[in-house]
């Protein structure tokens, strides 16, 4: 058999499968499929009603076409090849479970859920069950919205399998319901599901089930990471991050970025401060087998000899993609990166974690100012859109966390960032400190100092009011690739941080340092291992240019915009010192 016949009948199989998915469909729909009913085209019934479920959920198959001379197939062509074909168990498994809520209503997300006299479906998780004389009110909530939507249901219209299904209702079961939205007769929602059917899905027993109808700590909270996005707060905060993700992405991307993807595994280290995690995969159970070091004679070293590691020498996960990124905005102009860095900081603090996700953009031909303006400028599009888009999250945050969120976040977008010199900084947190050291966890403030919290946030909440931009900071306290500032001899850096009310420290970035010789001795300073780094220099080598950029910590960002106050509650599952579940 030649390999053109082969692909032939290859594409004959699958012409004739998409016509076999394709008549299903239709077939199902002249059967007249009810909500939870048989079909009418026997053996096959199973078949059509699943197909006819996928097909309202998504439309994927609605474009097939069900006559025409390639895929034509009649139903008794149908039913034999239905009846012909063996499916694997777990295929079988599939189809039974989606032909147990088959039906032909169109499925409706709770936060778009509006009057209409259409059917439509409600897939979700029951928050609260309460049984009347005459009829239940579930409430249903499915992830896209707080409120979720009420279902009632009359029990003089449901049927006799529904009647069966709301005595099992428990906290936390998923159920699948259909019925029509109408205007509710309630003063806590605009709609309500007036529902005819509703079927169980999935079981939740209430004697054991950790998330009981009433408020929990979020550190209880952080012990059941897995079932926490059910909870009112993780679910809002996982909008609101996922909002903002996407709006990073079309910010940079109608600034006409490119978007890189910078790798996780390194050997080099972007900051300079040695808080990495090694990757490795000898094993360091057996710590007799680990290949020891040697010095040129032969002699064995008190270290490992990483060359006969997986990658020939030592390899750690990344605390930035920001050299990557370099690379490529040498190359292409306009860059930004985004995506989970690592840094081995033993810090418990409500600021940090062990693996976290940073947003770093890269512009060549850019100076420091460049860079602050497109911070400036991403920040507003990001915030702004979280406002149109989140309300009812904010509303949500507003009452429960932090009362002054929105009139906090219409700042960031209506007002300009402040812009101060780090010396003058200096001068301003000495004034106040002045007045009464005892107010201070650290009074000690002088130029060469790295700014604490508790000087970052007074400077942007009481000082300014406003996200303020500070910079120009002693070279002593920044990283070896930020460029030296010719105005002061190099004793700072051309450099800036953003600060904000209610978190502090939200971006870092600085003008890179596009002078060889000048890179190479900052190295050397720190005792950077400069061949580890040849392929940085020769971005310096071979038509250089100055550029700059920044990096936004993605888990801060999201805990200033949602009024949280710890970063743990800003991650799905959060790395930290003592930690790694889930």
């Amino acid at each position: 058999m030649t390999q053109t016949t082969t692909t032939r009948q290859h594409l004959a199989k699958k012409m004739a499968s998409r016509a076999c998915l394709a008549a299903a469909v239709a077939a199902s729909s002249r059967g007249g499929v009810s909500a939870f009913g048989k079909s009418s085209i026997g053996r096959s019934g199973m078949m059509a009603r699943s197909l006819s479920t996928i097909s309202s959920s998504n439309n994927r198959f609605s474009s097939y076409p069900t006559t025409s001379t390639s895929y034509a197939i009649n139903n008794s062509e149908l039913s034999n090849r239905i009846s012909s074909v063996a499916p694997s168990r777990s295929f079988q498994l599939n189809m039974s479970t989606v032909a147990a809520g088959a039906t032909t209503a169109r499925r409706v997300k709770t936060a778009e859920a509006e009057v209409s006299e259409e059917q439509v479906s409600i897939k979700g998780w029951v928050r609260t069950v309460r049984k009347q004389k005459t009829l239940a009110f579930v409430e249903v909530n499915d992830g896209s919205n707080m409120s979720g939507i009420q279902c009632v249901l009359p029990f003089d219209t449901v049927d006799e399998d529904t009647m069966k299904e709301i005595d099992n209702l428990t906290t936390g079961c998923s159920v699948h319901a259909i019925g029509q939205i109408i205007k509710s007769q309630g003063g806590k929602q605009a709609v309500e599901l007036s529902a005819s059917s509703l079927r169980i899905v999935g079981e939740c027993p209430g004697d054991t089930f950790p998330l009981a109808k009433k408020r929990h700590s979020l550190e209880y909270l952080r012990t059941i990471a897995h079932l926490r996005p059910r909870t009112n707060t993780i679910a809002a905060v996982a909008r609101v991050r996922s909002t903002l993700a996407g709006s990073i992405h079309k910010f940079f991307q109608g600034e006409g970025f490119n978007y890189v993807q910078t790798p996780l595994i390194t050997a080099s280290d972007c900051e300079g401060a040695g808080e990495m995690f090694r990757v490795t995969t000898l094993d360091i159970d057996d710590v007799a087998s680990l290949p020891r070091a040697k010095d040129e004679e032969g002699k064995e070293l008190a270290g490992v000899d990483y060359a006969e590691d997986f990658f020939g020498k030592a390899a750690f996960l990344t605390v930035s993609g920001q050299l990557g990124g370099e690379t490529h905005a040498c190359a292409l102009g306009d860059v930004y990166t985004f995506g989970p860095t690592f840094r081995a900081e033993n810090s418990q603090t409500t600021r940090h974690l062990a693996e976290f996700w940073m947003v770093e953009p890269e512009m060549a031909f850019a100076d420091l100012t460049s860079a602050m303006d497109n911070a400036e400028a991403m920040l507003k599009a990001c915030v702004g859109d979280v406002i149109e888009k989140c309300d009812e999250d904010l509303e949500f945050f507003g009452k429960f966390f932090d009362k002054g969120l929105k009139a906090r976040l219409d700042k960031v977008v209506n007002k300009p960032f402040v812009r101060c010199e780090y010396r003058d900084a200096i001068k301003y947190l000495q004034e106040e400190i002045a007045k009464d050291p005892s107010k201070w966890q650290f009074p000690d403030v002088e130029f060469g100092t790295d700014l604490a919290t508790e000087h970052e946030r007074w400077l942007a909440e009481t000082k300014f009011d406003s996200a303020v931009f500070v910079y120009n900071y002693p070279k002593s306290i920044k990283a070896f690739y930020m460029r030296d500032n010719d105005e002061d001899g190099g004793e700072t850096v051309n450099a800036m941080d953003l600060l904000v009310p209610g978190v502090g420290e939200l971006v870092g970035g600085s003008q890179r340092e596009e002078r060889m010789d000048v890179l190479v001795e900052k190295m050397k300073e720190l005792d950077l291992d400069v061949e580890d780094y040849w392929w940085y220099l020769d971005l310096r080598r071979f038509g250089s240019v100055p550029h700059a950029g920044y990096g936004l910590g993605f888990e801060r960002l999201v805990t200033y915009v949602c009024g949280i106050e710890n970063i743990r509650d800003a991650i799905a599952f959060p790395r930290y010192p003592g930690n790694a579940e889930f």
